[in-house]
């Protein structure tokens, strides 16, 4: 088939792009596989190309402005804030994510470090390994029932967990200010305050995404004013916990344990990085995963098809089925033909 369209991968650690090939190829598009760190590494590609997709790699303003034929702008996760939306916007570019596609993978990832920390498993496993068999290697443990687990956040993942925990027996409190009392009542949750979250939770699970309002949503302040022996977990963007203040608060024992599914520093968006940068990693109260939690092999495949399919949607002419600007994109074109 006769090339229309050039579409850029502008970064991806799946080891190849047969998927994404198999979907678009047949429509005629060229794929340009890329593994761009730096947002100046993409210009020279995207400058004529027709869409992108990404993974890890920023689409900033610089790129976009370098676009001069581009429709769409797909992300293989549900979070936009690597991509300038509204710069895409400007340029009458649409810009689409995935949903749906690793909320059971993230809320199970999410229970699993939180039970790992209260039942003190990382501490019993060294023990053991050393030679030691005594129960007392890891004291104190505490019973979960009647503790309170309060959740941040509460889309799609944070009900998840919740419809989790509840197995387990904790009392369930979340802090969402664009979610309602009676809706998270559902799920058998009580809405609080920021400030009642953290006086009153024995667990913190953070599900939070990432924006300038959620940034260091956990830091010094925060942190002086938790529960003393939290167990704190994050199965949300690394940077809404403030690491700095983290490790503190861990080193004094205000927070007794946490589990972490991408530190702040987000290794997988640096070129170059190691553990030696971030003291977290060389406390023993603390799991940290490679930033995981999404991953399944059926989640990976549905992000990969859903991506490269809603690039064929908008290319063919078709909407796509998870826009994330198209109600801009109408008001910008009214407001262009007024």
């Amino acid at each position: 088939m006769t090339e229309r369209w050039k579409v850029v991968i502008a970064d991806y650690d799946y080891g190849d792009l047969d998927i994404e090939r198999g979907i678009l190829e047949p429509i005629g598009a060229r794929v340009v596989g890329l593994q761009a760190k730096h947002e100046e590494e993409l210009i020279p590609e995207v400058a004529d190309c027709d869409a992108v997709i990404n993974q890890y790699a920023r689409v900033g303003r610089a790129a976009i402005g370098a676009m001069t034929r581009c429709k769409v702008i797909a992300r293989y996760g549900i979070g936009v804030d690597i991509v300038d939306v509204e710069a895409a916007t400007k340029r009458g570019i649409l810009v689409t994510n995935v949903r749906d596609y690793c909320t059971e993978e993230v809320a199970d990832h999410a229970i699993a470090l939180w039970l790992s920390l209260v039942r003190r498993l990382p501490a019993y496993d060294r023990s053991t390994h050393q030679g030691v068999w005594h129960w007392q290697a890891a004291r104190p443990v505490y019973r979960v029932r009647d503790r309170v687990m309060g959740i941040v956040s509460f889309g799609r993942i944070g009900r998840a967990i919740a419809e989790r925990a509840h197995v387990f027996g904790p009392r369930l409190i979340a802090y969402d200010p664009h979610v309602e009392a009676d809706e998270m009542a559902r799920y058998g949750v009580k809405r609080v305050s920021k400030d009642e979250l953290l006086s009153q939770s024995d667990y913190i699970v953070m599900q939070a995404p990432m924006t300038p309002q959620t940034r260091h949503f956990l830091s010094d302040d925060e942190l002086s004013r938790v529960k003393p022996g939290v167990i704190i977990v994050n199965t949300g963007r690394g940077p809404t916990i403030d690491n700095k203040a983290l490790y503190e608060a861990l080193v004094d024992g205000r927070v007794s344990g946490a589990g972490l599914d991408d530190p702040e520093e987000e290794p997988a968006k640096r070129a170059h990085w190691t553990p030696a940068e971030n003291p977290i990693f060389s406390l023993p109260n603390v799991i940290v995963t490679p930033h995981v939690a999404y991953y399944s092999e059926e989640s990976i495949f549905t992000a990969r098809q859903t991506a490269a399919g809603e690039v064929a949607r908008v290319l063919t002419g078709q909407p796509p089925r998870f826009p994330v600007n198209a109600g801009a994109l109408v008001s910008a074109n009214m407001k262009g033909s007024s």
